[in-house]
């Protein structure tokens, strides 16, 4: 009868990888804090679960479940992630009628398992909201993203009115565009328009992410209170600002990786819980015991990034052209043609000093003595990992709101340097070199290992990002108003 009086807690992460790992994390905080878990993905990204982690990682501990529902969605490659347009689309157009019924079922499971008490919905997938509301329990969505990020979301409606978005010509990418100034919104002194998440590089003013975004952040601003992955004073003068515009309250909880060392018990059984949908490659981490320390350059574009060929090829001739030992993670389908650029010419060049891999545990890489710099393309999970790790980071960014991540982390927080979009394997071998050898590089170096510090402070026990979590669950556990 214990575990039926439990608070239950409803996770509904956005279906990428990106989105799954950090619920994951959060949701094994709060089972260690005495909640029962329904963790909720699509079934695609549930059967992709099943595929790389096996049965018993679903079904493996009674009081953290894992559900799925529909997406709406037709069929696609099964181990690729889907497309994030239409992805978002379907989202808040279908999911919340198959969401709903997933949660009336649950609910009336006949007193197997604790009535729903609240609904965490990622940031990006507000209909969460609306369904905790027809069940009369608290919502408090979960922005997995960076805060930074965030504020330049919710000024997309502002960038409509001043004209500035969605661009006027096609040839905005090449014509001095996105050199604009927008040093208006708060905390982002620094930025310019090509700083801003990709959603706004387009002529399209029904552009499907644009609007998605541009809503769903919105929306966020409805609820109680707003979870954030990172402490607070790595982005202070965001969440300084972002105070004024909200009355609500914001709670930097993160690293959440950190927190898990303080609060999830080693016994637990879900801690050593991973959701990679991607099978890990083990061989990583025993190449990178056999290197000297910090001298391996550790590259990964992350699980949604699609490179064309040729930059393909820059990036692979300048990692070679560099000299340094490099970690290269390459799924499947980051490009097309792997094999014509990672062909027997590339290998012989590299041989000894470079390992190739399909997938890996990047917070054990990014955490190893022998990586010294990562070349990312600022996802906030890589981001967030790297500071935990105390890594420098070689700065290319490709989606969402991963340009804003890379000018904050070149401009503010002093632990990165920006890679030209057009990239040339010159540029690349330089900026390895610069990283590995330079004064430069080791400034950075010094940066990171100092946020890495802090971050420790923050979520050890009596921390900023400890104390958080304890008001989250004040939240989660107060009746709705």
């Amino acid at each position: 009868m214990g575990s039926i009086n439990k608070p239950h807690a409803v996770l509904i992460p956005y279906p990428a990888q990106g989105h799954v790992n950090p619920f994951m994390q959060l949701g094994k905080l709060l089972h260690s804090r005495g909640f029962h878990v329904t963790f909720v993905n699509n079934h695609f990204n549930h059967n992709r679960l099943l595929r790389s982690k096996g049965e018993q990682f679903l079904k493996g501990c009674p009081d953290f479940v894992f559900e799925s529902m529909p997406d709406g969605l037709p069929e696609s490659d099964p181990d690729a992630t889907q497309d994030i347009e239409a992805l978002s689309d379907s989202a808040r157009k279908y999911m919340i009628g198959p969401l709903v019924e997933l949660l009336g079922r649950v609910n009336g499971s006949g007193g197997h398992v604790p009535k729903i008490t609240c609904v965490i919905p990622d940031g990006f997938m507000c209909f969460g909201m609306l369904a905790a509301e027809k069940l009369g329990v608290p919502a408090v969505p979960f922005w997995t993203a960076s805060a930074c990020g965030f504020m330049a979301y919710l000024h997309i409606g502002q960038l409509i009115q001043k004209g500035l978005i969605p661009h006027k010509s096609e040839s905005f990418e090449s014509d001095g565009s996105l050199d604009t100034p927008v040093g208006w919104i708060p905390g982002m002194q620094h930025a310019r328009l090509r700083d801003l998440p990709f959603a706004t590089r387009t002529t399209n003013p029904d552009a499907v992410l644009l609007n998605c975004l541009r809503d769903e952040v919105q929306d966020d601003l409805r609820a109680p209170a707003i979870i954030f992955n990172i402490f607070e004073e790595f982005e202070q003068e965001i969440f300084d600002e972002l105070k004024k515009l909200y009355p609500h309250q914001l709670h930097p909880i993160g690293p959440l990786s950190l927190l898990e060392r303080h609060v999830v018990p080693h016994d637990s059984p879900v801690r050593a819980h991973r959701p990679t949908l991607w099978k890990d490659d083990d061989n990583c981490l025993d190449w990178l015991d056999a290197q000297p320390d910090g001298s391996v350059v550790y590259v990964n574009y992350g699980s949604i990034a699609v490179l064309s060929e040729q930059h393909f090829r820059e990036f692979a001739w300048g990692l070679a052209g560099s000299k340094h030992r490099f970690l290269w993670i390459v799924r499947r389908d980051v490009v097309k043609d792997m094999a014509g650029v990672l062909n027997k010419e590339f290998h012989d060049e590299v041989k000894d000093r470079a390992m190739i891999a399909s997938w890996c545990a990047q917070d054990k890489v990014l955490d190893h003595p022998s990586v010294g710099a990562f070349l990312t393309h600022c996802g906030w999970n890589s981001m967030v990992e790297a500071v935990c790790g105390g890594k420098p980071m070689i700065c290319c960014a490709y989606f969402a709101e991963q340009p804003t991540n890379c000018r904050f982390a070149a401009k503010v927080w002093g632990v990165g340097v920006e890679i030209d979009p057009d990239v040339k394997r010159e540029n690349i071998c330089e900026l390895v070199k610069e990283m590995m050898e330079g004064e430069e590089g080791k400034r950075m170096k010094a940066k990171a290992l100092d946020w890495k510090k802090k971050a420790e402070v923050a979520t050890a026990v009596g921390g900023s990002a400890y104390q958080s979590f304890d008001k989250v669950l004040d939240v989660l556990n107060s009746p709705v108003e």
